[in-house]
């Protein structure tokens, strides 16, 4: 299985090749562009989640956590004191970093339905979503980010099922098919909540039309045969 460094080194790079080809056709400004190379390293090691002792299960409630703690301070700060202000951003970040890990922790299990093509596609419309409404991004940008967090999370998936095959022994590890699935076969049920969700997000989506633009623009990039 590939560790958090090739994981997070591969997707940053195939986020920057992404990232510099938009640039150059005019997709995308250079401003515009390295948020994706970033958002793509992020989905690298997004599927890890669902690993109690991974750098990735850390680092991405950390991250959460933060987030929440700006969210909240935006939100509060005109409803607040500065007093009770420091304590409710300090709960956040605890509920969110400390609380909210460990009851995710509980109820997941590695290699479950997080590693699947199901969650990389929810993940990615729930960036784009966020992206569009929370940061007042245009459509296309939205999508483009959107996407950017699938491709790192689908770049992991490759990833695990590339180091589950013994070249040395012509062999096909156990772990093999366990990564890059539809979704987690084990519990169906997980996959049909997944779906549920992503119903409930498609009324905050972008603009379809956009993304069948976007995607568009970049098949007509591709050289002709």
């Amino acid at each position: 299985m590939a560790n958090f460094r090739t994981h997070f080194g591969v997707a940053l790079g195939g986020g920057a090749l992404v990232a510099y080809a938009g640039w150059q056709a005019s997709l995308w400004t250079f401003n515009e562009g390295w948020p994706l190379a970033v958002l793509t390293a992020f989905g690298g090691i997004l599927p890890d989640i669902d690993s109690d002792q991974s750098h990735a299960i850390r680092l991405i409630f950390t991250l959460l956590a933060v987030l929440a703690v700006i969210a909240g301070a935006l939100w509060l700060q005109s409803r607040l004191a500065p007093g009770p202000l420091v304590m409710a951003c300090g709960g956040l970040y605890v509920g969110v970093r400390y609380l909210a890990g460990a009851i995710f922790k509980r109820f997941t299990v590695h290699r479950g339905v997080w590693h699947s093509l199901l969650a990389s596609l929810l993940c990615g419309m729930g960036t784009a979503a966020m992206s569009f409404h929370l940061l007042a991004q245009p459509a296309p940008m939205a999508w483009a980010q959107g996407m950017a967090l699938s491709l790192g999370a689908v770049i992991h998936l490759l990833l695990d099922e590339l180091y589950s095959v013994d070249l040395v022994g012509s062999r096909l590890k156990r772990s093999f098919g366990t990564a890059f699935k539809l979704f987690d076969y084990r519990e169906p049920g997980n996959a049909v909540l997944m779906l549920l969700l992503g119903v409930a997000l498609a009324p905050w989506l972008p603009p379809w039309t956009t993304l069948w633009e976007l995607v568009g623009r970049g098949v007509a990039l591709w050289p002709s045969p």
